[in-house]
């Protein structure tokens, strides 16, 4: 399985509880969510735990004070399994007694490790519903973009990952204003000035090329923002470094050069940013349509895809973000086994087996997991598309959310 593989199927599995989180609601403030950097420590965290069980015990409903108390209780047991710190990126936990009908409610604890990206800060929320927004924007991830702003007076470089800005370095330049009256000749101030520039634009190249060379692999991109014409003469100049410069995704223009200019930056790049994201799933899919129309390398459909994939057929398979469907297996006695997609939710078929009569027994298992897990066992890449564009909407509406590009043909 490929490093991006195993992203994407994890970040499917943080999906997945975060929607399940996303539907419990309390009565009163007693779901609990607990946000816990790498750096702290587990010790730290159970003693704040504790406390807030011993605070609990001054709330004057007595339900609400006891679905607290022991929220907090399932956390602290939870937290037992770890060590000193938690794991790479930190975690965050769950507990509470959610609502369940007919005036019942039924204790829930989830834990997540190691969230796509690091957790920031520690954060204890008490409300009738989880806290889910800071996974959530996470779980948006649009990658690694190098972010330059810069004007002739100071400069910022650093990253964009996620949705988060993190600002790295910055750098002031000894450019002297225009003309003042009297003094040097206007001929050697110019020259002196554009040499000023010159030397400018070189520091900010060489901050932009020590932070992101050794990452560019890793980058989806590099953004750079400023006035006209300083943004324009740095990168017509070829200051950056070739292979940073065949990176730049656009240059927009930003009335702030410090810190606030790289957020800045940011929005005024959202577009671009949004459309780069979609750039693959948009190749992924027109490719996946030129078969379909032009070729014998396309499969679509639950069972024709699975099919394909036990043949190690498949090259790679197209998953829908918004696919929410479980497979039905259904076996019998004889031994013989029977698979169907169904809708998430629905009662699972009561049928017997088409090759012997006997009734079937029905388990169901989550589709996407289970074509994954086919694909992981065939050296097959799967991908997750988009549905913000139309061939992606395509994909769930008319091919039911799942489809592949094969290997060879294979009239199935």
């Amino acid at each position: 399985m490929s490093e991006q593989q195993g992203t994407d199927r994890q970040k499917y599995e943080f999906k997945k509880v975060i929607e399940e989180l996303d539907d419990y609601r309390g009565s009163g403030t007693q779901l609990v969510s607990i946000y816990i950097p790498e750096d702290k420590q587990i010790s730290a965290v159970v003693a704040h735990v504790t406390q807030e069980h011993s605070e609990a015990s001054n709330i004057k409903s007595k339900e609400t004070r006891t679905n607290v108390q022991d929220a907090l209780t399932s956390i602290k047991d939870r937290l037992r399994y770890y060590d000193t710190f938690p794991p790479e990126n930190g975690m965050v936990v769950f507990s509470g007694a959610v609502d369940t009908g007919g005036g019942r409610s039924e204790m829930v604890t989830r834990t997540l490790e190691s969230p796509p990206q690091p957790i920031q800060s520690f954060r204890y929320h008490c409300d009738a519903e989880f806290l889910l927004e800071p996974l959530e924007e996470m779980m948006a991830d649009q990658g690694l973009f190098g972010l330059i702003v810069l004007d002739r007076r100071e400069a910022n470089v650093g990253w964009l990952k996620g949705k988060r800005v993190e600002p790295v370095k910055s750098a002031s330049s000894l450019v002297p204003g225009k003309q003042r009256k009297g003094g040097q000749s206007a001929q050697r101030f110019a020259r002196l000035r554009l040499e000023a520039i010159d030397n400018f634009y070189q520091e900010v190249a060489g901050m932009a090329n020590d932070l992101f060379v050794d990452k560019r692999h890793d980058m989806e991109g590099v953004l750079v923002g400023g006035p006209s014409p300083t943004k324009d003469e740095f990168l017509d100049g070829d200051y950056l470094h070739h292979e940073l410069g065949d990176m730049v995704l656009g240059k927009f223009d930003v009335s702030y050069t410090d810190e606030s200019g790289l957020y800045d930056l940011v929005d005024a790049a959202q577009e671009v940013l949004d459309e780069h994201e979609m750039l693959q799933d948009k190749k992924l899919m027109e490719q996946f349509f030129k078969e379909l129309h032009d070729g014998d390398l396309a499969t679509y459909g639950f069972g024709p895809t699975r099919e394909n994939l036990n043949m190690g057929a498949v090259e790679t398979l197209l998953l829908s973000e918004d696919l929410r469907k479980d497979v039905a297996v259904l076996t019998c006695e004889n031994g013989h086994t029977e698979r169907e997609f169904v809708d998430r939710g629905d009662a699972l078929p009561e049928q017997d087996c088409s090759r012997c009569g006997e009734p079937m027994d029905a388990e169901r298992e989550d589709a996407i997991e289970h074509l994954m897990e086919l694909a992981d066992q065939r050296g097959t890449e799967t991908h997750f598309v988009s549905t913000d564009f139309e061939k992606g909407e395509q994909l769930l509406s008319a091919f039911g959310g799942v489809a592949g590009i094969l290997r060879y043909s294979t009239g199935v």
